[in-house]
């Protein structure tokens, strides 16, 4: 089985795929982790995104895996711990312009393509549901009110040390949307048969319960065929 989320920045997407995986004991696909990584790269190493030769020789460098570290996902860029350094203001200013160069997104998408093959995953990111597994057995569209998500956003980084306003951070995540809804290759949309699942006024508990509700009515359904409620 894989499930497939996709939504808006800072809708909680990473949290709810954690959450299932852990409950269904299945493996985590962090979509957006790898465009991250890919974006740590090109600014650590002065690599031009628009610049498609730099681009396609600097990905040919770029290695990304995932591993469990005390019970937490953790991005490696090339062997190293990038966990943090990944979700920084920085990065999450370019990595919607990386993620929307269609060099990037094709590897990235190979990528995960394999990753799918093994089974038993559940994916979060943009294109999850609609370019990665279109064919994915579950697929979720999560949303939320921006000033709700500004919110949660503006707590995550304060809680790593980093210190931004809530205007900035508000502006981000619109420009983000922005760019992620209007790119040429793969852009950010619901699939024609997800289930959407806003989550302005949930908490993480409420949105975990309700997507198990949705996992359940697939797996008990005779018939193998996706119940919406």
């Amino acid at each position: 089985m894989i499930i497939a989320i996709d939504g808006f920045s800072s809708c909680g997407k990473s949290t709810l795929a954690k959450g299932l995986a852990k409950v269904l004991h299945m493996a985590y696909l962090d979509s957006g982790a790898m465009y991250r990584a890919v974006t740590l790269y090109f600014l650590e190493n002065g690599i031009d995104y628009n610049d498609s030769a730099a681009v396609s020789a600097a990905l040919a460098h770029i290695s990304i895996h995932f591993e469990r570290i005390h019970g937490q996902n953790h991005t490696f860029l090339n062997d190293v711990d990038v966990e943090t350094a990944i979700r920084t203001m920085q990065v999450n200013e370019h990595v919607s312009l990386v993620a929307a160069n269609s060099l990037v997104r094709k590897e990235m998408v190979r990528l995960q393509k394999d990753f799918g093959k093994r089974g038993k995953i559940v994916a979060d990111g943009r294109d999850m549901g609609t370019v990665v597994f279109p064919n994915a057995e579950l697929k979720l569209f999560l949303t939320a009110d921006v000033d709700v998500r500004t919110s949660r956003r503006h707590l995550e980084l304060a809680s790593k040390g980093i210190e931004e306003s809530w205007e900035a951070v508000r502006e981000n995540l619109k420009h983000r949307d922005f760019i992620d809804s209007t790119r040429e290759d793969s852009p950010l949309r619901q699939a024609e048969d997800a289930i959407v699942l806003d989550n302005t006024l949930l908490s993480e508990e409420e949105q975990l319960h309700k997507a198990l509700t949705y996992v359940r009515a697939f797996t008990e359904s005779s018939d193998g065929k996706k119940t919406q409620h």
